[in-house]
């Protein structure tokens, strides 16, 4: 991706319209540390990343030595926020990582950027409706002895997301922290029971050994376990609603990337103790997505496991729920920089929201739900198609997607410190975000390498290219979006990046004698 003449210092060029009026500006002040903490750490979704993609990292990939990925792959986050979270003290925008990449490479890389952010972030928050219907689904014939079809639950949550979207965001952190809070209590229950009733090679560390990472899977396991963080990310987006962003965005970061990397290494090294090191890869493919529920079951009884069965549907509301929030802020920050039509760019009422950009992301989940429902091509009693695909297809269109991200922003931070001057003074911040940028680049390829794995699919398979060229298409598309507007509006593309910076700069301007 290149860079182009706008770059880190850009003042709104003579000409840009100017967008006047509140409704142009989403509320600040409406989150502290706590509230922006529970609304990121609630995409990370912990227990389903506990029950699901654990489990399938074993089965899958055979990797005993899972807790040590998450371990591995913490440090290269926490290396990237350090650049990350420094350029959050710089930029204050919902549109988050392509205001980032505008400012360092310019707005035609942000206009690519943006693109694939709308996508990637919808992609995850739309796949989650397929496993959502499914368990919500086996609820009712388990409980209540009535079969419900998956797309039935699926489509009701799209609506009461989309309800809840148009709320204030403290509002919608009083839910998300409510259900994060009780389902990481119970796996830290499970985790604890675990530790004290180990399986029949004790409380092993095997699985932090390093030789436990050998073999070709490794580098699809990384894959998977990544996916495991996608949250942390999205604090940034949250700036312009904070009371202090330049102070709580990076604490906030931090925070979140540290505690997850700690809280994941610690839930996959119990399951190891849960089942013993030797024997959880074989555990893992008997027992599928149910591994954690029976072992709770043998170890805390029937009625724990049914709270973690409703508890582990709560906990993909709370993601949805977070996913939705972040596509709605970027559609509002594409739409206030003319990168989608103005519409998405006002918010709404008196709770501030980013309400036609909420109704843009229910719209697509409502669609794309029905397309399933409708075409999905699953045999004869075989209900979960919806997981493997939609769930699947989704989740990692939208991790390569955020993976990518990631790795360009790492390139702008270096470019927006040395365009500044403080290539000294940014020294080792620059390095830390240049070894990060490697560091995901790598696992990029390997999930375009390993996308058939990844899905589910023969290694013959065209959705193998079809699907991770979702995000290469989303990334084209954008970067021609920028390259027309820099040719044919110079005054909306000098704006990519600045968000409501580029109105607080014209009044500022106007009120000036």
């Amino acid at each position: 991706m290149t860079t182009d003449s706008s770059s880190t210092n850009r003042a709104p060029a003579e000409g840009i319209s100017t967008f006047k009026g509140r409704e142009r500006a989403l509320r600040a002040d409406r989150l502290g540390t706590g509230g922006l903490l529970l609304s990121v750490l609630a995409a990370t979704a912990p227990l389903m990343v506990v029950a699901g993609v654990m489990p399938t990292t074993f089965a899958v990939m055979g990797i005993v030595g899972q807790p040590l990925l998450f371990v591995v792959l913490g440090a290269v986050l926490v290396l990237f926020s350090l650049g990350y979270a420094e350029m959050s003290r710089h930029v204050h925008n919902a549109g988050a990582f392509y205001a980032y990449i505008s400012r360092g490479l310019g707005g035609t890389a942000g206009a690519g950027a943006a693109l694939v952010a709308l996508v990637a972030y919808n992609s995850l928050q739309v796949g989650i409706y397929g496993i959502f219907g499914f368990e919500v689904s086996g609820l009712f014939a388990t409980y209540a002895d009535l079969e419900v079809a998956w797309w039935i639950p699926a489509l009701a949550a799209a609506l009461a997301v989309g309800v809840l979207g148009w709320l204030k965001i403290d509002v919608n952190a009083k839910v998300l922290g409510v259900l994060l809070v009780i389902e990481v209590l119970l796996v830290v229950l499970f985790d604890i029971a675990a530790v004290a009733d180990p399986g029949p090679e004790g409380l092993s560390l095997h699985a932090f050994n390093p030789d436990t990472l050998t073999g070709a899977g490794v580098g699809t396991a990384l894959c998977f376990c990544i996916a495991a963080f996608l949250g942390f990310e999205q604090a940034p987006v949250y700036a312009e609603e904070t009371s202090r962003p330049h102070v709580l965005v990076p604490r906030v970061m931090f925070l979140a990337v540290t505690g997850v990397a700690v809280f994941f290494a610690l839930s996959s090294w119990a399951l190891t103790v849960a089942t013993g090191p030797a024997t959880i890869v074989p555990t893992s493919q008997e027992q599928s997505a149910g591994l954690l529920f029976f072992l709770t079951e043998d170890r805390l009884g029937a009625a724990f496991t049914d709270v973690l069965h409703v508890l582990f549907v709560t906990g993909m509301f709370a993601a949805m729920l977070s996913f939705h929030n972040v596509v709605a802020r970027y559609a509002f920050a594409m739409g206030r920089e003319g990168l989608l039509p103005a519409a998405f760019g006002r918010t709404t009422g008196s709770s501030g929201a980013p309400g036609t950009g909420s109704l843009l992301q229910t719209g697509i989940a409502v669609v794309l739900v029905l397309t399933f429902a409708l075409t999905d091509d699953k045999p004869a009693g075989d209900p979960t198609a919806p997981v493997l695909h939609l769930f699947t297809w989704g989740g990692n269109i939208g991790a390569l997607g955020v993976i990518v991200l990631m790795a360009i922003a790492s390139l702008s931070v270096v470019v927006f410190f040395v365009r500044r001057g403080a290539a000294a003074a940014q020294a080792w911040r620059l390095a830390t975000s240049a070894v990060a940028g490697i560091a995901l680049l790598v696992i990029a390829g390997y999930t375009v390498k390993d996308f058939d794995v990844l899905v589910g699919a023969g290694p013959d398979s065209a959705l193998r290219w079809i699907l991770p060229g979702v995000i290469g298409l989303a990334l084209v598309v954008g970067l021609v979006q920028g390259a027309i507007l820099r040719a044919r509006a110079p005054e909306t593309h000098a704006r990519i990046g600045l968000g409501n910076e580029a109105f607080q700069l014209e009044k500022e301007a106007e009120h000036t004698p």
